[in-house]
C-alpha cells in the first residue's frame, strides 16, 4: 500500500501494532491509523491509534440480558483477560446489575476465560456447563473461540449474545443481540478529519455510543420491543454522563456502591 502511494493506510486489529509501528517509523511521509491499539505516548507522529469504548454497548447488551433471562442466570465468556476484554466483561456485568435492580431481583453472572480467541472447542465447553448450571444466556468477547459459545448456546436452545459485529447472520435463533462496534463509522470520522488538512497523527482518539461508533444493532429481531424502548433510555443516560458505565474491576466496584 505504501508503494501505491495511499496516503493514508489503515491496519485492523492490536496484532498489527508491531507491523504498522515499525513501518510508520520507515515511512515517515505516510499517515498509519490502527484499530483497536494504543502506543500511548509513544505513538509516532504520522500514527492515530483508535479505541472504542467497548463498555458502552457491552452495558447495553447485559441490559437486555437482565431483562430477557428467565432463570436469573447468565454468563460471560472472554478470549483472554485484558484492558480491552475487562471492558466487555465489566460494562456486561453493570448492565445485568442495572436491570436486576430495576426489577428488584438478583442476577447471578458467571464469568469464565477461555485463553484463547481461536479455541472454538474451549468456547463451546465452557458455554455449556455455564448453560447447565442455569444460564440462558451467555455473551461472548472471544473472537473464534465466541463461535463455540454460539453453538453450545444453538444446540442447548438457549440464547447467546455476539460481539464486534452483529452476528445474527451465524445463528438466526440463536443470537439475542450484539455488542457492536462501528470500525466502519470509526474510520469515517478520522478520514473525514484528514481529508480535511487535519493533523490526526501522533494520539489514541476514542470512540462510544455519543459518537455513533458502538451500539446494538440496527435491527434487533429476538429482543422484545418493550425491552428496546428501555434501551432507548439507557442509552441516552450514557450519553448524557447520567449513567457511568465501568470498564474494570475498580470502576465496577464504585458502580455498585
Amino acid at each position: 500500500m505504501i508503494d501505491n502511494d495511499n496516503d493514508f493506510i489503515w491496519s485492523v486489529g492490536f496484532a498489527m501494532a508491531d507491523a504498522t509501528k515499525q513501518a510508520a517509523e520507515m515511512n515517515p511521509q505516510q499517515s498509519f491509523g490502527i484499530i483497536d491499539h494504543t502506543y500511548g505516548d509513544q505513538t509516532p507522529d504520522n500514527v492515530v491509534g483508535v479505541m472504542f469504548r467497548a463498555q458502552e454497548p457491552s452495558f447495553l447488551v447485559g441490559y437486555v440480558a437482565g431483562y430477557t433471562t428467565q432463570t436469573n442466570k447468565v454468563g460471560f465468556v472472554g478470549g483472554i483477560g485484558s484492558t480491552i476484554i475487562d471492558q466487555f466483561e465489566y460494562g456486561f456485568r453493570a448492565g445485568v446489575e442495572y436491570a436486576a435492580k430495576e426489577q428488584g431481583k438478583t442476577i447471578d453472572v458467571a464469568v469464565q476465560y477461555a485463553e484463547s480467541f481461536t479455541d472454538a472447542a474451549k468456547g463451546k465447553a465452557i458455554t455449556s456447563k455455564m448453560i447447565s448450571s442455569g444460564a440462558d444466556i451467555v455473551f461472548h468477547a472471544a473472537g473464534g473461540a465466541g463461535l463455540g459459545v454460539i453453538e453450545a448456546a444453538k444446540d442447548a436452545g438457549k440464547w447467546a449474545i455476539g460481539v464486534d459485529m452483529d452476528q445474527y447472520h451465524v445463528a438466526p435463533e440463536t443470537i439475542l443481540t450484539s455488542a457492536v462496534k462501528r470500525v466502519d463509522e470509526a474510520i469515517k470520522i478520522v478520514a473525514d478529519q484528514f481529508l480535511a488538512g487535519e493533523n490526526v497523527g501522533g494520539q489514541t482518539l476514542e470512540y462510544g455510543l455519543s459518537d455513533g461508533a458502538v451500539g446494538l444493532p440496527a435491527e434487533n429481531p429476538n429482543v422484545a420491543p418493550e425491552i428496546l424502548e428501555k434501551v432507548a433510555v439507557v442509552e441516552k443516560a450514557i450519553i448524557d454522563g447520567e449513567i457511568q458505565v465501568p470498564y474494570n474491576a475498580e470502576t465496577f466496584d464504585t458502580f455498585n456502591q
